[in-house]
């Protein structure tokens, strides 16, 4: 749509639907299963704040139940409607659309297999965003039913009793949160030490904890080694020998880049030994005239990170002024309950001595609008570099952190002084105030 409103004429070519998986198959089904969970969890809690519920004059705690069916009906049918959306915006600009599977020629062709044949199509510049699927082990294959993947899994018209999600990364800790809070019984079963090991770590603590308290197992430091069904569930199999059993399996082992086949090798494109094209800061890979953006790449598998990527490679063909990605002002967010958010440097990279900061921490219980809302776990975190006192990231634990982040990220990737947050103005009471008050701790300490 950039491309085409810049003046070039483009043509999309797409086998599964537009929007590709952020839309169809992750980022809109799963954030609205989670908006789903979110409200039957906070309902739940109600009666913390004095709100009952009545039936012939008597108090009970609610008795509620997700109706997975209908669940899954309404998002997928929300996602539908964002990629139905997508299409009538890209046709209203004049882009084409071909319904098919490409493969590289050179370096300005792509062979199109459609449904009535194949169609060579040339272009001057070439722009790969194929993707990635879910990764699988030889030892537990999905099956659509019982043992099912992150696509699979809005297939199912019913609650699973206990759900065994295998893989404590960001898309299993999303999918343990989900589910605990539709209803599920939920076992985690984690190769690690802890919880979702790539993010902060004061982090994941307090997500181990809120999962403590709402019953989901954890089994850290176990590996699954296989998994089975059984005539009425799963058996997980682990590496030591023990197993665990469910009614289902979620595998969420990460992902694989679709980029086998596509004749990359042929074009020019070189890959990496994990199947992801090379790219650079302009999202240029090693053959002229061909770009790539997203998964398949292999840069952060972030949907506004593809985005930008693309934004990026059309403005540098098109000949616009670029600026090439920098993932240190890449803000990110884990959709668990509570959400995780973060942006710039980590804690980890500062302990390593890679960056030399000043680190504040501020609880969100201290915060009104927290204890209004009933908001027990979460916290706000802010980085300064030693000496100048520029803001180089932060992590913010709580509700809509996802939201909460913007500010932070704003100040790192504008080089704000930590001052700056702190002389801003922000509503009383609202949890946004957590981050001024972190900032104005932060410059006492500095």
């Amino acid at each position: 749509m950039v491309a085409a409103s810049l003046g070039a004429t483009v043509t999309i070519i797409e086998r599964a639907g537009l929007g590709g998986s952020a839309v169809l198959t992750d980022v809109v089904p799963s954030k609205t299963l989670i908006a789903t969970a979110d409200l039957m969890a906070r309902v739940a809690e109600a009666g913390e704040l004095g709100v009952k519920f009545d039936v012939d004059g008597g108090d009970f705690v609610p008795v509620m139940h997700a109706d997975l069916k209908h669940i899954n009906d309404r998002l997928l049918t929300l996602a539908r409607t964002q990629s139905h959306d997508i299409r009538e915006g890209l046709e209203k600009v004049g882009v084409r659309i071909i319904a098919g599977s490409g493969r590289l020629v050179d370096n300005h062709t792509i062979e199109v297999l459609t449904a009535d044949g194949t169609e060579t199509v040339e272009a001057d510049t070439i722009l790969l965003a194929v993707g990635a699927h879910p990764r699988e082990l030889e030892t537990a294959r999905p099956d659509g039913e019982r043992i099912l993947n992150w696509t699979q899994i809005y297939d199912l018209d019913e609650l699973p009793e206990e759900l065994i999600v295998v893989g404590s990364g960001v898309t299993g800790a999303e999918f343990a949160s989900a589910y605990n809070g539709l209803g599920s019984k939920v076992t985690l079963v984690s190769s690690r030490d802890r919880v979702l090991p790539g993010s902060d770590v004061d982090a994941a603590v307090v997500l181990e904890e809120v999962f403590e308290r709402r019953g989901v197992r954890v089994l850290s430091r176990s590996r699954a080694q296989s998994v089975e069904r059984t005539d009425d569930g799963v058996v997980v199999t682990l590496a030591d020998g023990s197993t665990v059993t469910g009614s289902h399996c979620l595998l969420c082992l990460g992902s694989i880049p679709n980029t086998a086949g596509l004749g990359l090798e042929e074009a020019g494109v070189a890959v990496s030994d994990s199947g992801h094209i090379k790219v650079d800061g302009v999202s240029r890979t090693t053959a002229p005239n061909i770009y790539a953006a997203g998964d398949c790449t292999g840069v952060l598998p972030l949907a506004s990170v593809a985005a930008m990527q693309g934004r990026i490679a059309v403005a540098h063909f098109m000949g616009d002024g670029v600026t090439p990605l920098k993932l240190h002002q890449v803000a990110s967010n884990i959709f668990t309950s509570p959400e995780i958010a973060n942006v710039g440097v980590s804690e980890a990279e500062i302990e390593s001595g890679k960056y030399q900061a000043d680190i504040i921490k501020l609880s969100l219980r201290s915060n009104a609008r927290a204890k209004m809302r009933n908001a027990k776990d979460g916290f706000v975190k802010i980085f300064a570099r030693k000496g100048s006192g520029t803001v180089i990231g932060g992590v913010v634990v709580g509700p809509n952190a996802s939201e909460l982040i913007f500010p932070i990220a704003i100040a790192v990737k504008q080089k704000l002084h930590v001052d700056d947050l702190a002389s801003t103005f922000t509503v009383y009471p609202s949890l946004t105030g957590s981050i001024s008050e972190a900032a104005r701790r932060l410059h006492v300490h500095m």
